[in-house]
């Protein structure tokens, strides 16, 4: 069990973790919680059906994680004969009905896994197994891929060749931390994925 998911009874999942990987896992899903900023909450106006049809952003973000994490609807490959300024029409319009929810969906799941990650802590369980609900497991996966995300562009992942380049990188390379830590997680990421097609 020590580095992957294994399921359990009841549709959850279970890893065992020790006191480096939760300190690790806890501090990423903080940085993340920090790159996707503060819910709408600050300016709710305390009408839940305002809030509902709240609009979003209509331009991308200009951060390259965000931009990975909140992506363009429309455009990409396949997109070359489309006319650029109606791509870009098209997904503002996507992105300022969408970006809010998007945005908290990826606080929740953060969220999840700090809490699951504090009540180990909490419990004293400095390095044990960490049992999750199918439902927790499901943030778990969410957030997982986040972060994988955010590693990967910061590190200029962008296809399955580049991360092939990263396993030759030299030790003394800066990154090598960075690449170790979005290696790992996409581990757990895919031992979590299994358990969920139990």
């Amino acid at each position: 069990m020590p580095g992957q998911f294994e399921a359990i009874p009841g549709g959850g999942a279970a890893v065992a973790l020790d006191e480096v990987e939760i300190s690790i896992i806890r501090s990423l899903a903080v940085q993340l919680l920090e790159l996707i900023g503060p819910g709408p909450a600050e300016d709710a106006t305390g009408d839940p059906l305002a809030e509902l049809f709240a609009e979003g952003p209509s331009e991308p973000p200009t951060d390259p994680v965000l931009q990975r994490l909140l992506p363009d609807a429309y455009g990409g490959p396949g997109s070359e004969k489309a006319d650029e300024g109606e791509l870009r029409a098209y997904s503002a319009e996507f992105r300022r009905f969408t970006e809010n929810d998007l945005r908290a969906k990826k606080r929740d799941d953060a969220l999840v896994v700090i809490r699951s990650l504090d009540s180990m802590t909490a419990a004293g369980d400095g390095g044990a197994v960490l049992k999750l609900s199918a439902e927790e497991s499901r943030h778990w996966l969410g957030a997982l891929n986040d972060l994988r995300l955010a590693i990967g562009a910061r590190l200029d992942v962008i296809d399955e060749e580049d991360t092939d380049l990263l396993y030759q990188l030299p030790e003394s390379d800066a990154r090598k931390p960075m690449v170790m830590a979005y290696l790992w997680l996409g581990g757990l990421q895919e031992t979590l994925v299994s358990t969920l097609l139990v």
